[in-house]
């Protein structure tokens, strides 16, 4: 049997794809190569194609059994998705619906589903913990939330056992270098800071140094690519043994500052980083931190590159080698 993986062609899926393989299980990787790279996908098959298109998965599937789905495949841009929120209730939603349906045709029962920390919308209390009220207010925290309760549907009605990740702030590397953080166009901080390190970018912007944090600079939780993979593995053995459909928070459960990520970077490198200073971004919340006791005691999830100069460290290796 394979697990076919749906978007395994970018950032976190074929980090995903490796670590699959490096647990002894066959691959098929599915992207429509929109945002990923054929390159990146280095283990297992590769096919082409789009969830969009229903006489495709459905061929598909039907020449390929399958044991189990993770899902990646989503835009992720926030303000992106407030300018164009029908490209991402379509690509987000309605694609997914898609899959589901071919998955329950052909009797696929288990997902592990890459979603977001922006279903929490503006924090009530940090850390944030599972319990936290789901309240997205972009068109992508909507459309993620909007599957979430797709899935609770499915698994009443027809069975579908399912694990919900939610995400907090991705970043790192693969630490051999081989695959890495590579967005056209980048909006993560960490990648642009190192592309400001190594010239590829001749700055970066600081949106707002007025925030209710001790340097001024918002607070987010880093979590690295390489931990979440084996958060997905264990997500999959939770399933497998008969784990109950569930939300899991992902992230290190302390947040680290703009600041601190452009002085850490600059000590990484030891090469001069040119900062500006920009606007304040509207909805910017001054501190996300994860709480992710659930998935540290249910999954037994311990994650192992946690510390801010191993995840610069290793994306900062990726930088200066990347294609």
């Amino acid at each position: 049997m394979t697990l076919l993986v749906v978007g395994g062609a970018g950032y976190i899926g074929s980090h995903m794809v490796k670590a699959l393989h490096a647990a002894g299980l066959e691959t098929l990787t599915l992207d429509n190569l929109s945002n990923g790279f054929r390159d990146a996908v280095q283990y297992g098959e590769f096919v082409q194609g789009d969830l969009a298109d229903r006489v495709f998965l459905q061929s598909l599937f039907e020449r390929q059994s399958f044991e189990g789905v993770f899902h990646f495949a989503s835009s992720i841009l926030v303000g992106e998705s407030v300018r164009d929120p029908a490209a991402y209730y379509r690509n987000n939603v309605v694609n997914t619906l898609n899959l589901l349906d071919v998955m329950r045709t052909f009797d696929v029962d288990k997902l592990v589903f890459s979603s977001t920390a922006a279903v929490y919308g503006e924090p009530e209390s940090v850390p944030i913990t599972e319990g936290h009220p789901v309240l997205p207010i972009s068109p992508y925290g909507k459309s993620k939330a909007m599957v979430e309760s797709i899935l609770a549907d499915y698994q009443r009605a027809y069975g579908l056992r399912h694990v919900r990740l939610r995400y907090f702030n991705a970043a790192g590397a693969d630490a051999e270098g081989k695959l890495g953080e590579r967005h056209e166009p980048e909006t993560h901080l960490i990648p642009l800071v190192l592309q400001a390190a190594s010239g590829r970018r001749d700055a970066v912007t600081v949106f707002g140094r007025d925030y209710r944090t001790e340097d001024g600079t918002c607070i987010r939780d880093y979590v690295h690519v390489e931990d979440l993979c084996s958060a997905h593995l264990l997500a999959w053995e939770y399933l497998c043994s008969g784990g109950e459909p569930r939300a899991f928070n992902l992230g290190n459960g302390r947040g680290f500052s703009v600041q601190q990520v452009i002085r850490t970077a600059q000590q990484v490198t030891g090469r001069p980083i040119r900062v500006l200073d920009g606007e304040r971004r509207e909805g910017d919340p001054d501190v996300l931190v994860a709480d992710s006791h659930d998935a540290r005691q249910v999954l037994h999830w311990n994650p192992q590159r946690g510390e801010l100069e191993q995840i610069i460290g290793d994306a900062w290796r990726w930088e200066q080698h990347r294609p």
